[in-house]
């Protein structure tokens, strides 16, 4: 088998779906299916992916899909889990599947809940910054200064984007990462990981979205990339809440956040006060990630 026959040996998502093109949701799942396929199963919530995921015999996947309400994917993904359970299929890698707002927001609950229960599953968050697929509306997953469907100009996203990976942390989970689709060694390595773990485990994927963001369909990998390499999203992993380490080298920070702000038409019109006002706060993000990071004992 070559290389071209065993990838497409791998390959759990059907071409001809119905994304935006330059998804960076649509990149994100083609990577987690291909390194936690064949033998998986999956719940969604509502989001983007409801609708790319479509119905059979439509579906976009190649993989058993259960879709769920939009507060209740923690619950769901912990439920399907102990009934493969009781049905002998012991093996099967469940995933929840939910954008911010079923992660953020809406689904925050059961996500607490599913995470303090230590349920037996991996749920990723592919973060697109926004309820994208109702209109481009706000969530606290909107980075300050931010202009959405309901911040138009001259408002503007007030107050900072909530930090998911603390609240995870403090949940002490065996395992939770950051990813994005520019690094996809980087993913697959943390989802590989996270597949060998047993529990609740946690991965928060950064996935550009064109149209919301203001950005070209070609532009989402290069997006990616200068969101990690600015430090507005760092790439590291928690260990069991307590253990923290950075997967990229700590000098690949560098790039001035205002080359990632100018790239997106969300960020068009911040004055020069608001972007000192974020570049201070990812610097202060960045700075106590350094610090948990030194004080913390590798345990990988």
């Amino acid at each position: 088998m070559n290389i071209s026959e065993l990838n497409r040996e791998r390959e759990i998502l059907y071409s001809g779906h119905s994304a935006c093109p330059g998804c960076g949701a649509v990149l994100t799942v083609r990577h987690m299916t291909r390194t936690l396929g064949p033998d998986i199963a999956m719940v969604i919530t509502a989001s983007c992916w409801s609708i790319i995921a479509g119905m059979p015999p439509l579906t976009a996947l190649k993989c058993p899909i259960l879709h769920c309400p939009f507060p209740s994917a923690g619950s769901v993904g912990g439920g399907l889990k102990r009934g493969l359970i009781a049905k002998g299929h012991l093996d099967t890698t469940v995933v929840v599947l939910a954008g911010d707002g079923g992660t953020f927001d809406i689904g925050l609950q059961a996500l607490s809940g599913a995470a303090q229960r230590n349920e037996d599953y991996i749920f990723i968050c592919y973060d697109n910054e926004a309820y994208m697929n109702t209109g481009m509306q706000t969530s606290s997953a909107t980075p300050y200064g931010a202009r959405t469907n309901t911040a138009p100009y001259p408002l503007f996203k007030e107050g900072q984007k909530k930090n998911i990976m603390q609240i995870m942390a403090a949940h002490s989970i065996p395992y939770a990462a950051t990813a994005t689709v520019a690094f996809p060694d980087d993913m697959e390595r943390k989802l590989k990981k996270a597949k060998e773990i047993k529990g609740f485990r946690f991965i928060h994927i950064l996935s550009p979205c064109p149209p919301g963001w203001g950005a070209e369909s070609s532009d989402t990998i290069h997006l990616s990339r200068l969101a990690v390499t600015t430090g507005f999203f760092p790439l590291y992993e928690i260990y069991n809440g307590i253990t923290w380490k950075l997967t990229s080298p700590p000098d690949m920070k560098g790039t001035p956040l205002n080359e990632y702000l100018d790239s997106q038409k969300r960020f068009n019109k911040m004055d020069q006060i608001r972007r000192k006002a974020l570049q201070e706060e990812v610097d202060h993000d960045w700075s106590c990630l350094m610090d948990r990071c030194e004080a913390s004992v590798d345990t990988d």
